[in-house]
């Protein structure tokens, strides 16, 4: 599902995503580098994303155990995406994948050691296969951060 927000709306965004409680994820602007303060690991606080932030936002991936959120900046609106990372269809399976998160001076208090993502894939009919069902990747998501890393299977 997906959501456009125009420039003018950018304080709406913003609202939207300071209710984001139950979510982790990270906010990245235009105008200066990642900073601790645009990474939300804690999920039992919403995020706290500054209404008065000079520049604006780039990109921004949230997610909790059901969905992942990605915001974009494009063509002078950004675009929300949501994802859903749990799914009960026979045809789709979703792994993950575990990244070690680089902890820079600016970064050293966050929690986490890992990056989480989620690949989507789905069985369907594929002609070069005889019209034999394939799994094919259809999206890979943000879906959060860990202590520890898992397998990458």
């Amino acid at each position: 599902m997906e959501t456009k927000y125009t420039y003018e709306q950018k304080g709406e965004l913003i609202e939207d995503i300071n209710k984001l409680k139950g979510y982790e994820g990270y906010v990245q602007f235009s105008h200066r580098p990642l900073d601790k303060k645009d990474i939300f690991d804690d999920k039992d606080k919403a995020p706290n994303v500054a209404k008065d932030e000079k520049g604006f936002i780039y990109e921004a991936h949230f997610c909790n155990a059901q969905e992942s959120i990605m915001i974009r900046q494009q063509n002078a609106e950004w675009v929300v995406s949501k994802t859903p990372i749990t799914s009960d269809e026979s045809n789709v399976e979703i792994k993950f994948e575990y990244f070690a998160f680089e902890k820079t001076s600016l970064l050293k208090d966050i929690k986490a050691n890992w990056v989480k993502m989620a690949q989507i894939w789905q069985s369907e009919p594929d002609d070069l296969c005889n019209g034999m069902n394939v799994k094919k990747l259809k999206k890979v998501v943000f879906a959060g951060f860990a202590d520890e890393g898992g397998s990458n299977d």
